[in-house]
């Protein structure tokens, strides 16, 4: 599930040993590469606390959210498609969060490892025509489920996405919400962010990119699993 947004900047940035000089003074280029690095991170920060607010004006919610417990495993940064032609759910929230990936992970690019993430959970979700996909590189692997009469079903359902689009239908919405006290999908998210919640959400043409995903129960009936020259 999500990081919390409160990821302490101590230990990310490197300091002289022996030496009272602050890690953040102007290296041989002027520049100071210490600060420009808790600058960036400070930035994320404060950027998790707007981004679920353009949610439902966008007409996007979806999937998933990490639980109270957050994310309990590094993420590869590797993004992954899923789609599907609807997805019911009853006990949403969704907020905003970061994950984080390996030390030294390759795919870190200039992030620090990290990526700002929207969190989404449903207690309980079916989903119709279920898709995944992830691009390795010359090659997809494909996962399709849900295609029959039985639809794929998930408890506890959770996932991070960077973009999320469908056609969004909701019960009794609350939005604004301090994501610590949410109660629809007995999640609670970080204390301060900006969070919604509804008893109810329908969402027809789901597609997301996501980052991690995670479930109590998850069945996929009928499933496939390939590789692909396209993705979802």
């Amino acid at each position: 599930m999500a990081s919390s947004p409160d990821v302490p900047s101590t230990g990310n940035t490197p300091e002289n040993s022996g030496s009272d000089t602050p890690s953040d003074t102007p290296n041989a280029a002027g520049s100071t590469a210490g600060g420009e690095r808790r600058g960036r991170v400070r930035a994320r920060r404060a950027a998790v606390m707007a981004v679920p607010a353009t949610l439902v004006a966008a007409g996007l919610a979806v999937l998933t959210a990490q639980g109270a417990l957050g994310v309990q495993f590094a993420i590869s940064g590797m993004p992954f498609t899923v789609t599907a032609t609807e997805l019911n759910g009853t006990g949403f929230e969704q907020f905003g969060g970061l994950d984080n990936m390996a030390e030294g992970s390759p795919n870190a690019g200039d992030t620090g490892g990290q990526v700002l993430v929207v969190t989404s959970a449903i207690k309980q979700a079916t989903l119709t025509k279920l898709c995944q996909s992830v691009d390795l590189g010359g090659t997809n692997l494909l996962i399709t489920a849900g295609s029959g009469a039985e639809k794929v079903s998930a408890t506890d359902l959770t996932t991070d996405s960077t973009e999320l689009s469908g056609d969004a239908a909701f019960k009794n919405i609350e939005i604004g919400n301090d994501a610590s006290t949410l109660t629809k999908a007995g999640v609670k998210g970080p204390i301060g962010v900006f969070s919604q919640q509804a008893d109810t959400v329908r969402i027809a043409h789901l597609r997301q990119t996501n980052y991690a995903t995670t479930a109590g129960v998850f069945k996929l009936p009928g499933l496939k699993l390939r590789f692909s020259d396209s993705g979802c």
